[in-house]
């Protein structure tokens, strides 16, 4: 059965810290690439970031780069996004997805035509 758990969310002041954990299981990690969305209340999912599991090339958000940062760890099949300087804009379920990736141009995309989804986090930024 594929599995993909996001957790980590949580109620935090801006410019605070956050770090998001999404565990995969069930398919072969190592051959997808791995992207993280959001979703506010009102709002469409839009793409945060992404990682490829070719090169490990990421792949950010305009409203995003600079203050968030996603690595993977291969051995514990795990995707992290740090989350720094947060701000209330960040307010949002945050999901993680798997995507099957390609060579040599990376899957990574910011549509939401994902393979595999999880069940997403609340992360809540207060002013």
């Amino acid at each position: 059965e594929v599995q993909l758990q996001a957790s980590g969310g949580g109620l935090v002041q801006a410019g605070g810290s956050l770090r998001l954990s999404c565990a995969a299981s069930g398919f072969t990690f190592d051959d997808y690439a791995i992207g993280w969305f959001r979703q506010a209340p009102g709002k469409e999912r839009e793409g945060v970031s992404c990682i490829s599991s070719n090169d490990g090339s990421t792949y950010y958000a305009g409203s995003v780069k600079g203050r968030f940062t996603i690595s993977s760890d291969n051995a514990k099949n795990t995707v992290y996004l740090q989350m720094n300087s947060l701000k209330p804009e960040d307010t949002a379920v945050y999901y993680c997805a798997a995507l099957f990736d390609t060579y040599p141009e990376a899957a990574c995309r910011w549509d939401p035509s994902y393979d595999y989804w999880g069940q997403g986090t609340q992360v809540t930024v207060s002013s």
